[in-house]
């Protein structure tokens, strides 16, 4: 393969798996709210609440971080 080819390959790859991974850390802090809400400290929703925000901010941050890449290209 060309070296451009596979470059643009590698960035597909990584661009595509950029949702997966912005979803799946909305997911875990999801999830890390609702176990410690219901089996720790019994506070429903507030820790569920302050956990998904906090996915959804560590999702923004993986979104940030691939701009910050793609810039550096």
């Amino acid at each position: 393969m060309k070296r451009e080819t596979r470059r643009t390959l590698k960035e597909l790859a990584y661009y595509s798996s950029l949702g997966f991974s912005v979803s799946l850390s909305i997911v875990i802090g999801l999830a890390i709210g609702v176990y410690l809400d219901r089996k720790v400290f019994n506070t429903t929703p507030w820790l569920t609440l302050i956990f998904l925000g906090l996915g959804i901010a560590a999702g923004f941050r993986n979104i940030a971080l691939a701009i910050k890449k793609s810039k550096k290209l």
